[in-house]
């Protein structure tokens, strides 16, 4: 069995897409998907990119995404690598997949001299919460995730 990993390419798009739908299938929040093919093209390949990809291919078949972006550290005055999204398929879990792409956006972090590598995971999801600390991670139970989106943001924005 082979594993490869790489950076996403604008012919990937499809691909990314096809996985983003399967990750909100797994987490049972398809209606909430609204992104689009051209929408990926526009923000990931552009000039100064919103989000990068890394997928795996397991025998030559596409099997994961991780999806990310750089964010910065006041404390720190240093990047972060934020991880939007790591998903590997079901059937494919338990080869080592999300283990090595978790390793591969490390690698990269610290390439680019990042401060730190941070994630979040559904609170029900306590396999990829088991996952994540026996590799080393640390919850961070103390801290609260606020988000404006939609309607919202449209009243915040017009404050």
């Amino acid at each position: 069995m082979s594993l490869e990993i790489r950076k996403s390419t604008r012919d990937d798009v499809g691909t990314i897409l096809g996985l983003i739908y399967k990750l909100a299938e797994y987490e049972e929040l398809t209606d909430m998907v609204t992104a689009t093919e051209e929408q990926l093209q526009e923000t990931m390949f552009c000039e100064q990119p919103y989000a990068h990809c890394q997928l795996a291919f397991w025998n030559g078949e596409p099997v994961a995404y991780a999806l990310y972006f750089f964010n910065y550290s006041t404390f720190l005055a240093q990047p972060g690598l934020y991880l939007e999204d790591l998903f590997v398929v079901p059937e494919n879990r338990g080869n080592g997949i999300g283990k090595e792409m978790l390793l591969s956006l490390a690698r990269e972090a610290k390439e680019r001299n990042c401060g730190r590598m941070e994630w979040m995971a559904l609170d029900w999801n306590t396999r990829a919460h088991d996952f994540y600390l026996n590799l080393g991670a640390k919850m961070l139970e103390e801290w609260k995730l606020f988000r404006a989106t939609g309607e919202s943001l449209d009243k915040l924005a017009s404050l």
